[in-house]
């Protein structure tokens, strides 16, 4: 009922917001009439706010269009190479007409970023996808909003999630011969299991395994979000965070988490921030402050556009990663998409590089929460493990802005260009065929989701 009176309501904004940003525009253009007025400028800027708190933010895009490398400038073509109902795999492919150029790119590692999908879009990796581009091939998980599936494209639970990136994994090996993998926040979770999986039946696993900011052992630090799912039990959040999905939308009866929601927790987290950039957005606007407040524009436009999670998936997370810490308790089965139950065991990876990146001021994921996976996978070498803490920067910092591309990316470049020698051969060639074997279980007739 909640996402219906959500729905209406803002059905019912939708021309005022309209009337706002033509109110807006009328006012400061200085033909009009109206824009005489010794008030005009400040009119302008209240009705343009007025539009920007009521407007709906639809998702946004890459609009990765061209690079510059070392002065020359290269054509992305941005396209889907996989599509799944929930999750569309995104190419960004570079094409030049510089001979030398080309032979570069042609030898570069492929990378396989894989997106939260915990309220933003993929696009929220903009800037971590442009800065990779300059010397990998990348890809990249864009996770659809879940009110556009259709029921009859089944759920969505934890377990297909990390099947889809075991999916993905594959196709970049298809092509590549091996690839490397990035996780940022959420993901560093269900990636590090997809990666145990394949490691323990005896799969050739990525080279490298790069993890930011994220929860593996969310008992570390904990911060507010660590402590709300913490502290608040399943059936809570199931019966106050989930509900249907309208029937306006091709995903019509759907349980979902819906984005509303979302972005409400979002704001709520630092409320005073929030309302202290709206109104520096309105003196910039008198000011004329055109950078200003395309600056602001940028940042909101991704901000405040958001999705809706399926509740199965939404909830098994809170179950799996904050409440009962499956993956470092060593209790976490996966359904694999035959149907088996799989025990996720980080120690069988072997061979698999990782890095870990966390944020010193981070108030999503606390301190030690992402580098708890070098005491996971305890069997890769440490010569083949590093962590980097990330002075000054916060959640956001460590993928995006100034710190990322100064201080974060060239360390990832580097670790990254350090293992690429492949392809690495599966564990199952380092270790007895006893240990090769994954812990399956055949999953029960009728056996239920564990969210059911």
């Amino acid at each position: 009922m909640l996402y219906q009176i959500y729905e209406t309501q803002r059905s019912l904004m939708e021309p005022f917001a309209d009337f706002a940003q033509a109110a807006s525009k009328l006012y400061s253009n200085p033909l009009s009439p109206f824009g005489q007025n010794p008030l005009a400028q400040r009119v302008s800027a209240s009705y343009d706010l007025m539009y920007r708190l009521w407007k709906d933010y639809e998702k946004p895009e890459f609009n990765l269009t061209h690079l510059d490398i070392d002065g020359t400038e290269i054509a992305i073509h941005e396209r889907v190479e996989v599509d799944k109902p929930f999750c569309d795999l995104r190419r960004f492919k570079r094409f030049t007409d510089d001979p030398a150029t080309l032979t570069k790119l042609k030898g570069q590692p492929a990378v396989l970023i894989v997106a939260p999908l915990s309220g933003h879009y993929a696009t929220l990796l903009r800037d971590t996808v442009r800065t990779m581009l300059k010397d990998h091939k990348v890809y990249i998980t864009d996770w659809k909003n879940a009110r556009t599936v259709p029921l009859d494209q089944g759920e969505f639970h934890l377990d297909d999630y990390v099947n889809y990136v075991q999916e993905f994994i594959r196709h970049l090996q298809g092509i590549y011969g091996n690839c490397h993998v990035i996780s940022v926040c959420q993901p560093t979770v269900p990636v590090l299991a997809a990666v145990s999986l394949m490691a323990s039946r005896g799969e050739v696993t990525p080279l490298t395994m790069t993890m930011m900011g994220g929860p593996i052992d969310a008992r570390k630090s904990p911060t507010a979000v660590n402590n709300l799912a913490m502290n608040k039990s399943y059936e809570w959040f199931e019966n106050n965070v989930i509900y249907r999905v309208p029937s306006s939308f091709p995903g019509a009866g759907r349980r979902v988490y819906p984005g509303f929601l979302q972005h409400t927790g979002f704001v709520a987290m630092n409320p005073d921030r929030h309302a202290s950039n709206h109104y520096d957005y309105f003196k910039n606007l008198i000011k004329g402050d055109d950078a200003s407040t395309e600056a602001h524009r940028k940042f909101y436009d991704e901000y405040n556009a958001v999705l809706d999670m399926d509740a199965d998936y939404y909830l098994e997370t809170i179950r799996v990663v904050f409440q009962e810490f499956a993956l470092v308790n060593g209790t976490w089965d996966v359904i694999s998409e035959q149907g088996d139950l799989e025990r996720v065991r980080p120690e069988d990876i072997k061979t698999t590089a990782h890095f870990t990146i966390e944020g010193e001021l981070d108030d999503i994921s606390g301190s030690g929460q992402t580098e708890a996976a070098h005491e996971l996978c305890f069997n890769v070498p440490k010569s083949r493990q590093k962590h980097f803490e990330v002075k000054g920067a916060g959640h956001y910092g460590i993928f995006s802005g100034r710190r990322w591309r100064e201080l974060v990316y060239p360390q990832v470049r580097d670790f990254i260009k350090q293992f690429s020698e492949g392809p690495v051969l599966a564990d199952s060639g380092k270790r007895s065929s006893a240990a090769a074997k994954p812990v399956t279980v055949k999953k029960p007739a009728g056996r239920q989701r564990t969210t059911a």
